[in-house]
């Protein structure tokens, strides 16, 4: 699985760039943790409904119910499904032991950083190379671990010959 991230800002037309970007991943993530329920609102209504079905939100979540979208991202700011949501769900986590104890709870999960980050200025990576290799084989990374943080294009095939699920990129989808 390969996912793209926004930007936490709004930029000059976004929707057209998401768009853009869903010929080449399966999902986009809504990520804009500053942003009103209007703003968020306002723009997923400029990308088509045909699109929708593959757009995971990270804040307002009562929006992915309203227009049907893929899924809901879990976070600090949003640490439960709203009543009654029945998409998908993922969520951010920073240590083996949030994957372990969020796995069963979240059809995919992000693990990062993987590496030192591109858009976090000093956001260094936090998992050795043997211990990925160890929890692959512990079985606590795998197909629904998604590797974030520093992850490029190039690192794709790099990531799932560790044994992650797939990726989510966030800096480098926007250069």
């Amino acid at each position: 699985m390969l996912i793209v991230i926004t930007l936490p800002y709004f930029i000059e037309r976004e929707a057209e760039r998401i768009v853009q970007r869903l010929a080449n991943v399966d999902l986009i993530h809504l990520r804009k943790p500053e942003s009103s329920s209007d703003e968020m609102e306002q723009l997923i209504r400029e990308i088509p409904k045909e699109y929708h079905n593959r757009l995971v939100l990270h804040d307002h979540h009562h929006l992915a119910m309203k227009y049907g979208l893929y899924g809901i991202h879990l976070n600090s700011r949003n640490p439960l499904p709203p009543q009654g949501w029945k998409g998908s769900i993922s969520r951010s986590c920073h240590s083996l032991e949030e994957i372990i104890d969020w796995k069963d709870k979240c059809n995919y999960l992000s693990l990062s950083p993987i590496y030192d980050s591109i858009s976090k200025q000093g956001y260094k990576s936090a998992f050795s190379r043997e211990l990925i290799e160890k929890a692959v084989a512990d079985g606590i990374i795998d197909n629904k671990v998604l590797a974030l943080g520093g992850v490029t294009f190039d690192k794709v095939e790099e990531v799932l010959s560790l044994g992650f699920g797939g990726a989510m990129i966030l800096g480098d989808a926007w250069k």
